[in-house]
């Protein structure tokens, strides 16, 4: 039962790459979204299927992809990601680390993001990977990968700092949702605040107070195993789990499973 139930996620899963993909060439602004590329925006916790989605948002097995596992207490010469990304078929993977915001505003370090047609951020602290790369070389770098059409995809720390505002990025500990000097994201979906472990950690309400302080925000809290494909400014659920919406602060959340769409721009689910 188990494995009928991966391969159909994984069908699925697929199917709805495949999608994005085709969507993608009918775009030509967006409000919250990229106008050009992919995100996979993905809960934490077991990624199972979704790392051959991202491959297929990616352009394929075949296609550079840099892993950055900053978020990471320790990095290891060879992070997870990468051996997982490997095991599922990769063949151009490249891990790029770097604490040091010198080295990460300069030509070299940044040499692989101007090759890469996909990106993953690993899950550690978000805010590790802004003292190392917000307003730096690297930052703009992966925006650039989306302007080529590329794919940037993260999981917890790595899906929360593709958000504009930054949750959960104190670095005395993660369950306070707004720090001061570690507030402000990426921004690859502009407008908006990004929680994951929703389902295991009992966070379904925890963007509440956020959007309360910042009510222009859209608030998207994701469960596990769990993701949203950006497609400019549309995105697709897919998973196991729920991904809540948050429109307004006082207002109920749109809970979304799998297969359903959302508009980012008017928040509002698709039919």
């Amino acid at each position: 039962m188990n494995g009928a139930r991966t391969r159909f996620f994984l069908v699925l899963m697929l199917t709805a790459a495949l999608s994005a993909v085709a969507d993608e060439a009918k775009i030509t602004e967006t409000k919250v979204g990229p106008p050009q590329g992919k995100l996979l925006v993905v809960g934490g916790g077991t990624m199972g299927p979704l790392w051959d989605m991202f491959l297929q948002l990616a352009g394929g097995r075949e296609a550079a992809i840099v892993v950055i596992p900053t978020a990471n207490e320790t990095v290891t010469e060879t992070d997870k990601a990468v051996e997982a990304l490997r095991a599922h078929g990769a063949t151009h993977v490249t891990q790029l680390h770097t604490r040091d915001r010198k080295l990460a505003d300069g030509e070299e370090f940044t040499a692989p993001l101007r090759a890469a047609k996909g990106v993953w951020i690993t899950g550690g602290r978000q805010w590790r990977l802004t003292d190392a790369y917000l307003g730096t070389r690297t930052q703009k770098e992966l925006f650039a990968v989306l302007a080529r059409r590329g794919a940037i995809g993260g999981s917890s720390a790595g899906a929360t700092i593709q958000g504009s505002y930054l949750v959960r990025g104190a670095p005395s500990g993660n369950t306070i949702m707004m720090s001061p000097g570690h507030e402000e994201g990426f921004g690859f979906l502009r407008d908006t605040a990004i929680d994951q472990h929703v389902n295991t950690r009992g966070r379904a309400e925890d963007l509440r107070p956020v959007l309360k302080a910042h009510p222009t925000l859209l608030g998207i809290a994701l469960d596990e195993a769990t993701a949203i494909i950006v497609t400019g400014d549309r995105c697709e659920v897919t998973g196991p789990g729920k991904v809540r919406f948050f429109a307004a602060p006082g207002a109920k959340a749109d809970e979304l499973a799998a297969g359903a769409r959302y508009d980012l721009a008017t928040r509002k689910p698709l039919p």
